[in-house]
């Protein structure tokens, strides 16, 4: 479940969590706990923190102004005495009037404006196609801007959320003639970088084996020259252009056929 933002008149989920990053920088060597809290107290699975924060943009500055238990924010009726204690717990004299000013924060706060799914971590972070990034100073909003986060490029392979990436790397990689190296074993497990500019820029071992770099090199290479022409799309993330690795696992057979071994 993400933090909450409420700015003018909406409240938004946003995956930038403000208050985490916090308790974390105050207490590095405990990380299995929250402020000293439990690791698990109030959480679920997909709350594992065990409150959702909701911030507010209030003339131009950032405030905390409560920490819920996770799902709470549509009731009617919700835990004020636990919001209110935690939030005490955590930051003391610091709440003034029921909020918090966050004066320690400086960075960009992004939350979507439509449902289009860029990516997404597998666990936590998304990025959507179109969101409204919120530039904050010192806990003073700085700028405001709408941004596309997917951007397709001339001619360019479409990598949307849902295309299988690594299918489409392998369908270049099949053709490759492997008996230009017929004293190394090229079937193995690697990581193909596209970067920012939508182009393949790195080809390097994952997995067991990636400390092996120059056994493996006349591999790699083979592979890069399959594939460095290829021109995707570009994924950015908070309107910032963005690399991304994918995941490729071969078999080559003595007579060079070639199989996709990728899960």
């Amino acid at each position: 479940m993400p933090d909450y933002i409420i700015y003018k008149s909406d409240t938004i989920g946003t995956y930038n969590l403000i208050v985490e990053r916090y308790l974390q920088n105050q207490h590095p060597a405990d990380s299995a706990k929250l402020f000293g809290l439990s690791f698990r107290d109030g959480a679920s699975f997909n709350c594992w923190r065990g409150y959702q924060a909701i911030y507010k943009i209030e003339n131009d500055s950032l405030f905390l102004v409560d920490m819920i238990q996770c799902g709470t924010l549509r009731q009617v009726k919700r835990d004020t005495a636990w919001s209110n204690g935690l939030m005490k717990k955590i930051f003391g004299n610091e709440v003034v009037n029921g909020k918090v000013f966050i004066n320690w924060f400086t960075g960009d706060i992004n939350f979507p404006l439509n449902s289009k799914l860029v990516r997404w971590d597998g666990v936590f972070y998304r990025i959507f196609e179109k969101e409204r990034i919120i530039t904050i100073s010192g806990g003073k909003l700085s700028n405001t801007e709408d941004v596309l986060n997917y951007v397709n490029a001339p001619h360019g392979i479409k990598r949307e959320y849902g295309v299988k990436l690594s299918d489409i790397l392998f369908k270049k990689v099949k053709k490759i003639k492997w008996r230009k190296l017929p004293d190394c074993d090229c079937s193995d497990e690697y990581v193909i970088t596209i970067g920012p500019a939508g182009n393949v820029s790195k080809v390097a071992l994952a997995g067991e084996n990636r400390d092996e770099v120059s056994e493996n090199e006349g591999c790699r290479k083979l592979i890069f020259d399959a594939l460095r022409k290829l021109q995707f799309d570009i994924i950015k993330d908070k309107g910032k252009p963005i690399a991304e690795d994918v995941y490729l696992e071969i078999w080559v057979e003595d007579n060079g056929k070639t199989e996709n071994w990728t899960n």
